[in-house]
């Protein structure tokens, strides 16, 4: 990409060192560069006024006065909207940790460069760089209070967007996700950072759950109807199972559309479903004897007990797209990522890679032998109607 236009940072303590990346930069394209030796005056660079503004900061962590860290804390407080290039000495495992910190902190990294800093390490890094939206200023979206919502989901302005779920080994579509999406009559298409909370708060998640049960059954027998039979998995919160009517107003549901449950999973978070709870149990059991799949999504963020995970009656692992998205660039991330495919093996479930952002990640999943991914490496979340047509173009390209 060109970067020529971007104002580049380089906060580096060593003077060679900064030397040496400031002419690599340049010889990569940049032509603005602000050079500093220390943390504080790093920092500086970041305080109202400072123009033009840093696009990129390419940060060292053994910077004196006020080390990288400090730097990078003090960055994500100030939701500083500079992208970040962190580099270091550091072995590769601490330097990915750095990496988890700094996300968990809201910076805005493009990545960490172990070095010394050469162009083939820092030219992919910099391919990332996209502006911020609206000339400078994050995306915040409209959000809407329950009453709002309530209205939204009575006038039946939400609906069910699928993503298709890949068979790694055949690439065949094996199945669709489900995701919350509110047609709204002045916002267009929203996502669930408008709704969510106002539903959380009040605790009515149901009100959603349910309108998204009723519309993807009926989604399913669409496709059905059309010569597509295709299963759904729907996301489900523990307080929607738990309601007494729950078992009853699904075999309700399915009637109506003429849907067996073999086509139905539901899925629901790690966090929810590893419990000891005798009553929550049994409604899982219920579910899988009546012949629904049940997911664990998420897996991997929660504090897993093996021992009831295994003893829950699942049918899929969904393995959470923090340990999925550039695993096959990262060592530590591949190694939780065989491991919790060597759990779903061992179990004799399903495993789903969530969050298959490339091809790379692609082709590192079906080397360690995961039965499904879905990602917008495959395909974004569609409304029913563009499913067909987007499935004969995938059916054409395998």
């Amino acid at each position: 990409m060109d970067i020529g236009h971007l104002h580049f940072l380089v906060a580096e303590g060593d003077t060679a060192q900064r030397s040496a990346l400031i002419e690599t930069l340049g010889h990569l394209g940049a032509a603005r560069i602000t050079e500093v030796p220390d943390g504080l005056a790093a920092l500086r660079c970041f305080e109202d006024g400072f123009t033009p503004s840093i696009d990129v900061a390419i940060i060292d962590l053994d910077l004196p006065g006020m080390d990288g860290l400090d730097l990078l804390r003090t960055l994500g407080s100030k939701k500083s909207k500079a992208r970040v290039i962190v580099t270091g000495h550091q072995t590769s495992a601490i330097m990915f940790s750095i990496e988890t910190m700094a996300l968990a902190y809201g910076v805005d990294l493009l990545g960490t460069v172990m070095k010394p800093v050469a162009a083939p390490k820092l030219e992919p890094l910099l391919e990332l760089y996209a502006p911020p939206a609206d000339g400078g200023t994050r995306p915040g979206g409209p959000t809407f209070t329950f009453a709002e919502v309530g209205v939204g989901l009575q006038q039946r302005q939400f609906e069910p967007f699928f993503q298709p779920k890949i068979e790694l080994e055949t690439g065949q579509v094996k199945g669709l996700e489900t995701f919350a999406r509110w047609r709204h009559p002045e916002h267009g298409v929203l996502g669930p950072a408008a709704f969510i909370d106002a539903l959380e708060q009040n605790n009515r998640v149901d009100f959603l759950d349910w309108t998204m049960i009723e519309r993807s059954v009926q989604g399913c027998r669409l496709l059905m109807d059309r010569g597509i039979p295709m299963s759904v998995s729907i996301n489900l919160a523990p307080q929607t199972l738990a309601h007494p009517s729950f078992m009853q107003q699904m075999k309700a549901c399915v009637d109506r559309y003429r849907v067996l449950p073999e086509y139905i999973t539901f899925e629901m978070p790690e966090s929810s479903v590893l419990t000891t709870d005798p009553s929550f149990l049994e409604r899982l059991v219920r579910l899988r004897l009546l012949g629904y799949g049940l997911a664990i999504d998420d897996y991997g963020t929660g504090r897993s007990n093996l021992q009831l995970l295994a003893r829950i009656p699942f049918s899929e692992l969904k393995i959470d797209r923090s340990f999925v998205d550039g695993a096959s660039k990262k060592r530590p991330l591949s190694t939780v990522l065989s491991t919790c495919l060597g759990l779903a093996r061992s179990l004799d479930r399903m495993s789903v890679a969530v969050g298959v952002e490339t091809k790379e990640d692609w082709d590192f999943l079906q080397g360690l032998g995961c039965t499904y991914a879905q990602g917008y490496h495959i395909a974004p979340p569609m409304d029913i109607a563009a499913f067909p047509k987007w499935l004969d173009d995938w059916r054409i390209f395998f």
